[in-house]
């Protein structure tokens, strides 16, 4: 109402148009920095130079989408959603590693939103903190969405990827299933998906193991019954599985702290915390992979970092050497689907000219 008044509406022409608006999308969407477009008549019936009528209301809240709210001929206002066609094309990327995926990918010239996209799919099975080493190569086959105009709208879905890690060559592809889950899955038709992530945080480095050592507050040996990672403040924190929050809130040395109960068996817990993601709280689900919190340095810490427990029968154990079980496995008329699936991305990934460098205005 505001925008609409200051850009010459009254408010009952305003009201009007708002309640069109309704019908077909929730204003309260609306964000700031969302650009609308208003249309005046100068020419219509009854208009003056200082009060032309309001005849249109149209913006974009989305690439696919623009919402127009038009004044018809009997001087009411209707309202419709124009659903924008996107074109689905295939990117390719690959290179050696020669510190880091993220850079590494980065000058291949993937996007910043499908490189962490990658990272957290091989996250169940590779700590890249330890783990990548240079020499060690990727391969990459996502979607890029463009407009009627040939201009890049959005990335989609990462199809097919491949990291090659310490000589071992690590496989995924993207696969629907019957009931319509999505999920990723390696050559034999195992899902990528373990019941926990090793790692929780993006970017971040170890910094302290599990086991005994000199505690940097206290001044003497303790044991340290889970793993830390340093990262600046604000970092996002993932959960490391799905589950339920048994507990959000202060908790002594730990600080603002975050347990997560994942089944009868496993939970997992996140301290030293600056704060929640918003609607994180006690018997709040979450999804794996989803931030609930950010990296603080809360409690009896020296500076910003994440420790991360892992409870296994409610004894904290070394999240390192834990051995994960593995997710689903495709069988029978499923399977043969897939691997039917993964010859096609295969040949896709063959045929898929080399990226260099896209530009991408919304990174």
């Amino acid at each position: 109402m505001a925008v609409m008044t200051r850009s010459g509406s009254d408010r009952s022409t305003a009201h009007a148009a708002i309640a069109a608006l309704s019908k077909v999308y929730t204003p309260r969407r609306l964000r700031p920095g969302q650009e609308l477009v208003l249309m005046y008549d100068p020419l219509a019936k009854g208009a003056t130079p200082d009060n032309p009528p309001l005849t249109q209301l149209a913006f974009t809240p989305s690439v696919e989408q623009e919402i127009q709210v038009s004044l018809n001929e009997n001087g009411k206002f209707t309202s419709k959603i124009i659903n924008k066609p996107l074109e689905v094309r295939l990117h390719r990327a690959s290179a050696t590693i020669d510190n880091s995926l993220y850079l590494a990918a980065k000058r291949a010239g993937m996007p910043a939103t499908m490189i962490v996209e990658l990272i957290r799919l091989y996250s169940f099975d590779v700590d890249f903190q330890r783990d990548i080493q240079p020499g060690d190569r990727f391969e990459v086959l996502y979607e890029a969405h463009y407009d009627e105009r040939g201009e890049l709208a959005k990335y989609g879905d990462i199809h097919y990827a491949k990291l090659r890690v310490q000589k071992t060559d690590l496989p995924l592809y993207r696969f629907a299933m019957k009931s319509g889950d999505i999920d990723y899955f390696n050559d034999k038709g195992h899902s990528v998906r373990k019941a926990l992530m090793k790692t929780p945080v993006d970017g971040a480095r170890l910094t302290s193991r599990f086991g005994r050592r000199k505690h940097p507050i206290l001044g003497y040996r303790k044991m340290h019954r889970g793993i830390d990672f340093g990262a600046p403040k604000g970092t996002p924190v993932l959960a490391a599985g799905s589950g339920v929050v048994e507990f959000a809130g202060r908790n002594g040395g730990y600080g603002r702290y975050l347990r997560i109960r994942h089944n009868g068996q496993y939970k997992t817990a996140y301290a030293h915390l600056s704060g929640f993601r918003r609607g994180v709280k006690k018997g709040k689900r979450v999804k794996q992979g989803q931030i609930v919190a950010y990296v603080g340095s809360t409690g009896r810490s020296t500076g910003p970092h994440l420790h991360y427990e892992i409870l296994v029968n409610g004894k904290r154990i070394n999240p390192l050497g834990l051995k994960l079980p593995t997710g689903q496995k495709l069988k029978g008329k499923q399977l043969a689907r897939f691997q039917g699936l993964r010859r096609v991305t295969k040949k896709q990934f063959a045929e898929t000219p080399a990226l260099t460098r896209l530009a991408d205005r919304r990174q």
